[in-house]
């Protein structure tokens, strides 16, 4: 049988690649992007008690609504954004399912979709399968800040999407408003949607706020701004997200979701919706990974590692040019077979691959856990 692929240069993920390793070796895993401690107590007992009432069949395609409901509320309280739970707000399978959703509901073939890397490794794959073509635009370490004149360049006729990620995956950077009105600015008059990729709104550290898309209503109108519970309630394998956009893309959106997967997990949705009711625990989370952070980079100070200014995420970037001249992928393997700590080598967050020495730590761990990671990494 003759196969012609669609993703013909995709093998599998590097997360899936060093996560594999470092289990193979038995080091501590700062690769993949997920914390080592459970959900809150209340939240996992509010998911069985749905499951005991019944809540185990298809939830409505869109989601439940007294979810949306929350949400809906929790975005205007927010960033001062009044939503309609019914038109306005779609349930997940998880932020990545939106993500694709998002691409394969507007790029059609030989669609350009405008990257800005290095991003979330997600985006090029979704944006290929639906016969779009990626058009990245490189940032460069340390400071990965952008230059709006330089992506304006890059918009042409074929351009139907603009895919930005604040606070950022894998960099730890925010754009914050002066970017966000450039950007409207720069898309104005004409018919570019933006992907907002906000999966991380409330991991913001120092003060800073979430300059959310919602805040923008003339970037808003032309915005898919897309959410992860996962994230917020430190449940990455509930897998289960939420997509806002106004209700001319969301009727769209849900066309392509309905067939995608329908809806999503009906027992985490009633669950989820309680618990929004009853708590917003998510304000304490600047602070919660802020001490992570901090702790982190405590260890890491007595070794000859670099840190890269971290504003966001619970990713941490730190720069090995004063250790080593090898490739960073080759870096990272031996830093998992040889000290016993597993990253993610930032060259695989861009198209070209490109290798600025530069390597991605999780910090979404216990401190037990980071102290003694800075303790191996001491020996590199």
């Amino acid at each position: 049988m003759e196969i012609q692929s669609k993703l013909p240069h995709v093998g599998t993920t590097i997360f899936t690649v060093m996560s594999g390793l470092a289990s193979q070796v038995g080091a501590i895993n700062l690769s993949q992007g997920f914390p080592n401690f459970n959900p809150e107590d209340r939240l996992q007992k509010l998911v069985f008690e749905h499951m005991q009432r019944g809540a185990n069949q298809y939830s409505p395609m869109p989601g439940l609504l007294p979810l949306r409901e929350r949400i809906a509320e929790k975005m205007e309280r927010l960033y001062g954004q009044v939503l309609n739970p019914d038109t306005d707000i779609t349930i997940t399978a998880g932020g990545t399912q939106a993500i694709f959703s998002a691409i394969a509901a507007f790029v059609h073939p030989g669609d350009e979709v405008i990257l800005i890397e290095p991003c979330y490794d997600s985006y090029r794959p979704s944006v290929e399968t639906v016969g779009g073509v990626a058009v990245p635009y490189a940032l460069s370490a340390p400071d990965y800040r952008i230059d709006w004149n330089q992506v304006g360049q890059l918009i042409t006729p074929r351009t139907r999407m603009l895919c930005i990620n604040t606070p950022n995956n894998p960099t730890g950077t925010l754009l914050r408003e002066a970017d966000m009105l450039a950007l409207a600015r720069l898309l104005k008059n004409t018919n570019v949607l933006v992907l907002s990729d906000e999966v991380y709104e409330h991991i913001i550290f120092d003060g800073e706020p979430h300059a959310s898309a919602l805040r923008y209503p003339e970037l808003y109108e032309r915005s898919l701004c897309i959410y992860s519970f996962g994230k917020t309630y430190h449940c990455t394998g509930w897998k289960t997200g939420y997509c806002i956009a106004p209700p001319e893309l969301s009727r769209e959106f849900r066309k392509v979701h309905q067939f995608n997967v329908f809806s999503a997990n009906n027992p985490l949705q009633a669950a989820f919706a309680d618990y929004m009711a009853e708590s917003d625990d998510y304000t304490d989370l600047p602070a919660f990974y802020q001490q992570k952070r901090d702790v982190f980079q405590r260890a890491m100070a007595k070794t000859r590692f670099r840190a890269i200014p971290c504003l966001g995420t619970y990713f941490q970037l730190y720069d090995y040019s004063a250790i080593s001249d090898e490739p960073d992928l080759d870096f990272c393997k031996r830093l998992t077979t040889d000290f016993g700590v597993a990253a993610i080598p930032v060259s695989s967050f861009f198209s070209d691959r490109k290798d600025d020495k530069v390597v991605r730590f999780c910090f979404a761990k216990t401190r037990d856990m980071l102290e003694k990671a800075g303790e191996l990494l001491e020996k590199v």
